[in-house]
């Protein structure tokens, strides 16, 4: 199971990621040095997105399509799937 997720972050960016472990991830963005390093100097981050896939490819895929949004366009996508 893999989960592409989108956080906020503390200066009302938008981060997104892949994982396997929703919360074990935020908690790490929060939290720990392995959160990325974008999300390190904005926290605390908040999880405002996700949505879970069956395998790694279509994820990945997903991931990369949201990357590649405007942030207008990422905010209307956030309006209708959340």
């Amino acid at each position: 199971m893999y989960f592409v997720y989108i956080l906020e972050c503390c200066d009302s960016t938008f981060y997104t990621g892949i994982t396997t472990n929703l919360e074990r991830r935020v908690k790490e963005h929060n939290t720990s040095k392995i959160g990325a390093k974008y999300t390190k100097v904005r926290r605390p981050v908040k999880l405002i997105y996700s949505k879970e896939f069956s395998n790694r490819s279509e994820a990945s895929i997903e991931e990369s399509r949201i990357k590649k949004l405007s942030r207008i366009e990422k905010i209307n996508f956030l309006k209708n799937n959340v």
